[in-house]
């Protein structure tokens, strides 16, 4: 009787070879299967060779090699070719076998396909997956959710594979039921979308306006990278800065103004709307790569709109560099916060019992998002599990409170200069919105009221009251219903 592996996965794809490289490294035999079969044969005489795996030809056969409860592990591309495999699997598996979705599938898809799944006597786990190819090889960080019965199953596995952190505690454990585990790796890769856009804008105002050569932005995100700013995108734009072509050329001032994005960050945003929850700073940065991809029209635009042009910096740079530091800190600070108060609305919404310190902590090594910043965030809900908002935590007051000169003497030089800062700006308008006591939403609900009968609420009355103004004395009574769209 030939030997069973411990887990199969389907998908030899980058993520997928090194996720299976990664499980078989530590312990465990894995089956694996490509719909290329070519593609296994390749990988078991290649990276695979000489090592504990079973490189199966057929669905069957992968089914048939496994050990029970069966844990399949799907690395394809999202969409329909999750569904496809699932409904090929179904027939081959037994009652309490688990299908475990690992791609970056839409949460509302992967709460289909648990309910799906359970209804057919199966488990099932959808899995947010963050590292890259270097991560999936020597650790990622891994948000599971899905089947709760299926997690004990899976455990051993992955948080022998994950990322570990201080005193070797892993980046790894369950988030909820249904569709809990890629929602929050949705907001993770939000984060992700704002981070980069922050730390982009930061790079333009170094060379555009201060007049930094790449080497001294290399020598500069270098320092930052060892005090609250330590992270990994910090790290790589460092190395970026440096790289250099075979003719001696700087790498990135070849490489064409326009991004490009996979659909998760704009999942994000959207999430937000439907939420209600203003998610400002992601939302401008996924828009910010839409303008970016509009390159004809900017350099059309360009000879043709007016506006200023970045001014010679006469100042004391090494100051205005320590208030971008500044500056880029504290929007990090408040893009978590709103994509933790984005997990919050969701978790009442769907019934989630989400461990915020617990997914700080599960970011805090091995995803594209890792920082020592995040550790600041796991004391915080340590602190104060119920804090309604990061920002009103007392270590963060402070930091924002030191930030505030050099945070607002940043965004003011770069509007003055015709620097676009759209999420720098965006996180400075959130703060000063989310502290301001009395907004004007009191003349919008006036002009609602005005033109719609919408009504509104008064001061000198208690909250859920609503009230109607014949503002031009030729409306008559009737009103329109109060609703949330």
């Amino acid at each position: 009787m030939k030997e069973l592996s411990d887990i199969g996965l389907i998908g030899l794809a980058v993520m997928g070879e090194n996720l299976v490289l990664n499980m078989e490294s530590k312990g465990f035999r894995v089956s694996v299967y490509n719909r290329t079969v070519e593609k296994v044969d390749k990988f078991i005489a290649g990276r695979g060779a000489g090592k504990n795996f079973y490189g199966a030809h057929s669905l069957e056969d992968l089914v048939a090699s496994l050990k029970a409860p069966r844990r399949v592990f799907l690395m394809v591309k999202a969409g329909q070719p999750v569904d496809d495999f699932i409904e090929k699997l179904i027939p081959l598996l037994d009652k309490g076998d688990i299908i475990i979705d690992g791609g970056n599938s839409h949460f509302p898809d992967t709460a289909r396909r648990t309910a799906y799944v359970e209804s057919k006597g199966l488990q099932y786990i959808g899995t947010g997956v963050s590292g890259g190819e270097e991560g999936a090889l020597k650790g990622p960080s891994m948000m599971p959710g899905g089947s709760p019965a299926a997690w004990p199953h899976v455990k051993p596995i992955f948080q022998s594979i994950c990322a570990k952190v201080e005193g070797g505690v892993p980046c790894c454990d369950w988030v909820g039921e249904g569709g809990a585990g890629h929602f929050v790796k949705m907001v993770h890769n939000g984060i992700e979308y704002g981070d980069i856009q922050l730390i982009c804008e930061c790079y333009q105002i170094m060379k555009d306006y201060l007049g930094m050569t790449n080497e001294e932005m290399h020598e500069t995100f270098a320092e930052w990278n060892k005090g609250d700013l330590d992270s990994y995108l910090v790290e790589i734009t460092r190395d970026i800065l440096a790289k250099k072509d075979d003719d001696g050329k700087y790498v990135l001032d070849y490489i064409l103004d326009t991004a490009g994005q996979k659909g998760t960050g704009k999942w994000t945003a959207i999430a937000a709307l439907d939420q209600g929850v203003p998610l400002t700073l992601i939302g401008e940065s996924v828009f910010a790569r839409c303008l970016s991809a509009q390159k004809e029209e900017r350099v059309a635009a360009a000879k043709i709109l007016e506006g200023p042009k970045p001014a010679r910096f006469t100042g004391d740079r090494a100051a205005f560099l320590e208030d971008l530091r500044k500056a880029l800190f504290s929007a990090k600070v408040v893009s978590y916060a709103q994509g933790y108060a984005l997990m919050r609305s969701a978790a009442k919404e769907y019934g989630w019992n989400l461990n915020y310190g617990g997914i700080a902590l599960m970011w805090r090594g091995g995803c594209i998002i890792r920082s020592v910043f995040l550790g600041k965030i796991k004391e915080a809900f340590d602190k104060n599990p119920a804090i309604a908002n990061l920002l009103l935590d007392s270590y963060f007051q402070g930091k924002l409170a030191d930030a505030q000169k050099g945070w607002r003497n940043v965004i003011a030089s770069a509007v003055v200069n015709g620097i676009p800062v759209p999420c720098l700006s965006a996180a400075l308008e959130y703060y000063d919105g989310y502290r301001t006591e009395r907004l004007p939403a009191n003349l919008l609900q006036a002009q609602r009221d005005y033109f719609g009968a919408h009504t509104y609420e008064r001061t000198d009355k208690p909250r859920g009251e609503f009230f109607h103004t014949n503002w031009t004395g030729e409306g008559g009574d009737t009103v329109a219903g109060t609703y949330i769209a």
